[in-house]
């Protein structure tokens, strides 16, 4: 069962937070919250708490007599945001869960609707500053890469435990990265010595097996290798999948559903999943005769996703790969609905 810790902040005196710390603002966060039109009164979830961007976002706007349901995997970020909004009652609510869980959160709160949905993946800026954590490629830290430290398997296990041949899979289908097979063998060579332990032998590891000359221009080299190996330690996109199956199923009718990615795995897939939940039929296009009984619950309201205008990309170059994906539930199955 997710672990719930229900917060009254003190927002309505402070409507920049219950103090005056920085919150981190997350790529994409304005046409995010316009495209999901949260209004006072309104009951919204952001389903990726991390540095809390959205949240506080989220609660400017559905203030007053309004409710955000704030989730993530990783307890750090709970507990920074439960010292943001301070103890007992209000509109704030924070659960550790994994947001494949989200209707059995929705269960545990006796919600039964919701006006909106935020997704704003990759790891969050709390993830990368932490050296303890395993997750960023500039800081030596020991090999983690869990979002929810709770768990048993980290990038350690999967660095010195898979065969070559796994390890090149999870590089070249995870990591999209064309020298998998080269950085594969080179993890091997370097773990029969010793086992790689830290950030900063993975990263050596995979610069040495990468040739100079084909080194990428604007990521380091080892970028790809470290998402292939992050996602699969949290099994980041069946979790995905399940997440927004089941925000589909949560919305109200008219509630709307935001999805900011970072990689083209995961815009993919929430492309396809959105695409798919907005067509009246799901048969194969050879198939004569519809026998899918499928009927459209979603209108997708971006036809190519969003992504940061040049204002944003100057503030934040590695804004460049995001990009946002908006979909709103039908009033009721198989009805058409036109985007406003």
């Amino acid at each position: 069962m997710p672990t719930v810790a229900d917060m009254r902040s003190v927002r309505e005196a402070t409507p920049g937070g219950a103090t005056d710390e920085p919150v981190h603002r997350p790529v994409l966060l304005h046409p995010l919250i316009e495209s999901l039109q949260p209004r006072p009164g309104s009951v919204v979830v952001d389903a990726t708490l991390g540095g809390g961007g959205v949240t506080a976002a989220l609660v400017d706007r559905v203030l007053p007599g309004g409710r955000v349901i704030a989730i993530d995997r990783d307890r750090a970020a709970v507990a920074a945001a439960q010292a943001r909004y301070g103890p007992a009652g209000g509109p704030v609510t924070l659960v550790v869960s994994n947001f494949s869980a989200l209707e059995q959160v929705m269960a545990s709160l006796h919600v039964a609707q919701v006006d909106a949905v935020a997704f704003d993946l990759g790891v969050s800026s709390l993830q990368l500053d932490d050296p303890r954590r395993g997750f960023s490629i500039r800081h030596d830290g020991p090999l983690d890469m869990r979002m929810d430290q709770s768990d048993g398997v980290s990038a350690y296990d999967i660095v010195n435990g898979e065969t070559v041949g796994e390890l090149e899979w999870i590089v070249r289908e995870l990591g999209q990265e064309r020298f998998a097979r080269a950085i594969a063998h080179g993890i091997d060579r370097s773990r029969r010595r010793a086992p790689i332990a830290s950030t900063a032998q993975l990263r050596g590891v995979v610069e040495e097996a990468m040739p100079r000359r084909f080194w990428p221009k604007r990521i380091h080299p080892a970028t790809r290798t470290f998402q292939a190996i992050r996602i699969l330690v949290n099994d980041e996109l069946r979790s995905l999948e399940l997440g927004l199956q089941a925000a589909i199923r949560i919305l109200r009718p008219g509630g709307r559903l935001g999805v900011v990615s970072f990689h083209s795995l995961e815009d993919t897939l929430v492309k396809n999943t959105l695409h798919a939940a907005a067509q009246n039929c799901i048969c194969p296009p050879q198939q004569p005769h519809c026998t899918c009984a499928h009927r459209a619950t979603l209108f997708v309201l971006t036809r190519k996703a969003v992504r940061p205008d040049a204002r944003e990309l100057a503030d934040n170059p590695r804004s460049r790969s995001a990009r946002l994906r908006v979909a709103e539930k039908l009033a009721a199955s198989g009805s058409t609905q036109i985007s406003t």
